[in-house]
């Protein structure tokens, strides 16, 4: 297992950012939007628009797949 976050790149509404995120969770954050039917730059830019304003993207992310993930 790789604990090192690894910095992958997605596309926000046409802006490139990146995003550091831990193996595991690129993994499961993929699985998700596959299950969902959705691209993963689709799923991101709704967990950024949905974030507050003192959360990183990458939390946002963490987060939101760790709270699908207790869901199931």
């Amino acid at each position: 297992m790789n604990a090192r976050p690894k910095k992958h790149s997605l596309t926000l509404r046409g802006h490139r950012t990146s995003v550091s995120l831990e193996d595991d969770f690129w993994h499961a954050f993929r699985e998700i939007a596959a299950q969902d039917g959705r691209a993963i730059n689709e799923l991101a830019a709704e967990i950024d628009d949905s974030r507050g304003g003192d959360c990183g993207l990458a939390s946002a992310i963490r987060l939101f797949v760790l709270r699908r993930l207790k869901a199931q």
